[in-house]
């Protein structure tokens, strides 16, 4: 399976992170797990709340867990509810379905691990999160609006 260093992470955090002070976003949580679901890095901005770090672990977790990026499962969660609720029982409440959840690729295209962000509009989050994973040389792969 192929890995995710700890300098990558790094790199994806420090660029989501410095995106979202050139776009002058609120205070900003960022976690990257790797492909097994666990944490390699986080970073909490001073002024970030209590819950982002959780929220944002979420995001990444359930893009994972599901194989989508959070973009899509935050599309599909409405028609879908009673699958919704049960996926957040599954995981413990684990599974945040709101955008800024990002798969991250490698240049084979294989998942190799997830950032998401949580502190802004979730749309402004992922902005960062995509920045961050292209900036470490990655591809990400945040979904889609279902059609």
């Amino acid at each position: 399976m192929p890995q995710l260093p700890l300098a990558k992470a790094d790199a994806i955090i420090d660029a989501a992170l410095k995106r979202g002070r050139e776009r002058g976003f609120a205070s900003l949580s960022v976690v990257v797990l790797d492909a097994g679901g666990h944490p390699v890095a986080l970073k909490r901005e001073d002024g970030s709340g209590i819950l982002r770090a959780d929220i944002a672990f979420g995001k990444a977790w359930g893009a994972l867990g599901m194989g989508l990026g959070s973009r899509t499962l935050a599309g599909r969660a409405p028609k879908q509810p009673a699958f919704y609720t049960a996926l957040a029982a599954v995981s413990g409440g684990r599974l945040v379905p709101g955008p800024a959840g990002v798969l991250i690729r490698d240049k084979d295209g294989d998942v190799i691990g997830a950032v998401g962000i949580s502190g802004d509009t979730a749309d402004n989050d992922e902005i960062c999160a995509i920045a961050g994973v292209q900036a470490a040389g990655l591809t990400p792969d945040p979904g889609k609006e279902p059609t």
